[in-house]
């Protein structure tokens, strides 16, 4: 990394600027709870956000609607989740969808080939929701040991993106996984769970949770009755 701010700049949590988006970079970024995020234009941004969001897996709230869509599609047999199924279509989504307030996107074509590597790598994962065959939601995410970092969703039908969150959830719960880092304060995530913690709390509770053994990721139909039953 070719930059280095301190903690009084007037960009909080941003640590360093340059480098490369590489397998071992990234692994070691995440590792202490660094993440890439920046736009065109700029150099490679190297981020560490205090207070940290994060989602304890047993603090997501599923609302009643949406408990109950969900519960509807799995009696019809309309919605199945898939994981890893089609990573490239699901980054790819997430690029393309328009997020409030924000002009463009930061999943810039070097990030989308950078999370394909550690997808191929089997460190970057998408949780997929598919109902009556199309693939209309999802989610990627990396996964190092026993900790799981969101990155991004996307939404082509309503509720879509929460079903593969609320999968995610029940994976991580039925894999003793107890935390998701959510990086970013909204309140999006907070109506879902999410709280922020301290950066040092966090970082603390990475080092022991990435030297957990790695899950088997696979989503069986079982682990609904984490968060639906």
């Amino acid at each position: 990394m070719d930059q280095a701010w301190g903690e009084a700049d007037p960009a909080p949590g941003l640590l360093a600027a340059g480098g490369v988006l590489d397998v071992p970079t990234l692994v070691a970024a995440y590792s202490q709870g660094i993440f890439p995020w920046y736009s065109a234009g700029q150099p490679i941004l190297w981020w560490s956000t205090h207070p940290r969001m994060v989602l304890q897996t047993d603090a997501f709230r599923m609302h009643r609607s949406l408990r109950k869509s969900l519960a509807k599609l799995l009696n019809e047999q309309r919605l199945t989740i898939r994981i890893d199924h089609d990573f490239d279509r699901v980054i790819q989504a997430c690029a393309h969808t328009p997020r409030g307030g924000q002009s463009g996107t930061w999943i810039l074509p070097p990030m989308v080939q950078a999370y394909a590597r550690l997808n191929r790598a089997g460190l970057a994962h998408s949780v997929e929701t598919w109902i009556d065959g199309d693939l209309v939601g999802g989610l990627y995410c990396v996964g190092l040991g026993g900790m799981v970092f969101g990155e991004s969703m996307f939404s082509h039908q309503s509720n879509a993106s929460k079903y593969a969150l609320a999968a995610l959830v029940a994976f991580c719960r039925a894999s003793g996984i107890t935390m998701i880092d959510c990086q970013q304060d909204t309140p999006h995530l907070a109506s879902l769970g999410a709280q922020p913690i301290a950066r040092g709390d966090f970082c603390c509770f990475l080092e022991s949770a990435i030297a957990l053994p790695s899950p088997k990721w696979e989503f069986q139909p079982v682990y609904w009755k984490q968060v639906i039953y």
